[in-house]
């Protein structure tokens, strides 16, 4: 197994890891609502997709 022959900085280490941060993944707005959903889901609104009726939503609870 190759060993490197330095200890590597820690700045040099931290160049490497900037570029591995999360991306935000683009909302659209979904066909049925006017609301902004992610491409390629289950509307969490409605529970269509693709203009059918995948999941059935049920009501939230109220509290009395």
């Amino acid at each position: 197994m190759p060993h490197p022959k330095r200890q590597h900085s820690k700045a040099r280490s931290r160049r490497r890891r900037t570029h591995q941060g999360l991306e935000v993944i683009a909302a659209a707005a979904t066909g049925a609502g006017s609301k902004a959903g992610f491409s390629h889901r289950v509307c969490p609104i409605t529970g269509c997709y693709k203009g059918k009726q995948v999941v059935e939503i049920k009501a939230k609870k109220t509290k009395e």
